[in-house]
C-alpha cells in the first residue's frame, strides 16, 4: 500500500492483484503465474513487475517467460524457499502434511495461521531459480535480518547475474522500516523524471 500511494503521488497507477485469490489454502506458483499473465498479457505495453516474498519469485518467473517485462523490483524474494522452509519441519510433520493434505502456515498479510495444501510443495519443486537466466534488469531489496528467507538466497542469485542489483538493508523480511529508502531506489532504478 505504501508503494501504491507513492506511485499515485507521481501519477502512475500501480495494480496490486490479490495472489491469494481468496483461497490461500490452494495457492500454487503456477496459479499465481496464470493469474498475473491474464492481467498484463491483454495489452503489449512494457511492464515493470514488483513482487514481495513469494510474489517476488513469481515476478522473476514471469520475467523469464515474457519479453514484455522490462524490469523487476523484488522485495525479499523467496529464492530457494523450499530449501529454507521444509527443513524446519520434522519428518513426522512432513509425512502428516502429505497424508492429511494440509498444514497450518503463518500468513504475514493476514497476520494469522491458515491451512495450506501439500500441492503447494509439489508445484513449487518445478520453479527453481537456477533456471532464471533471461537478463531482465532487476533490483532486489533484502533485509539483512530476514527471518524467513536468508539474505544469502538473494546474494547467491545476484552474484551469478550481472543484470541484478542487490540492496542489502538493515531490516527483516517485512522491510517495513526501510520503505522510504526502497521508494527512493525504485525511482532511480525506473528512471522516473520528476519535476
Amino acid at each position: 500500500m505504501y508503494l501504491r500511494d507513492r506511485f499515485r503521488s507521481i501519477g502512475i497507477s500501480l495494480d496490486i492483484p490479490d495472489l491469494n485469490q481468496g483461497d490461500f489454502s490452494h495457492l500454487t506458483i503456477a496459479r499465481q503465474l496464470r493469474q498475473i499473465e491474464t492481467e498484463f498479457l491483454l495489452n503489449e505495453a512494457p511492464v515493470t513487475l514488483i513482487g514481495s516474498s513469494l510474489g517476488g519469485l513469481t515476478a522473476a518467473w514471469l520475467g523469464q517467460k515474457h519479453p514484455q517485462i522490462q524490469r523487476l523490483v523484488l522485495l525479499a524474494p523467496a529464492f530457494g524457499f523450499l530449501c529454507h522452509w521444509l527443513p524446519q519441519l520434522t519428518a513426522e510433520q512432513l509425512l502428516l502434511w502429505q497424508a492429511s493434505g494440509y498444514i497450518s502456515v503463518y500468513h504475514y498479510g493476514e497476520k494469522r495461521s491458515l491451512p495450506l495444501h501439500y500441492k503447494f510443495v509439489e508445484d513449487a519443486h518445478q520453479y527453481q531459480e537456477q533456471q532464471l537466466w533471461r537478463p531482465v534488469p532487476t533490483l532486489i531489496f533484502h533485509g539483512q535480518h530476514d527471518e524467513v528467507i536468508p539474505i544469502t538466497a538473494s546474494r547467491d542469485y545476484a552474484r551469478l547475474r550481472p543484470w541484478v542489483q542487490l540492496s542489502e538493508l538493515d531490516s527483516d523480511h517485512a522491510l517495513g522500516n526501510v520503505m522510504a529508502d526502497i521508494w527512493q531506489a525504485i525511482q532511480v532504478f525506473c528512471e522516473f523524471r520528476l519535476s
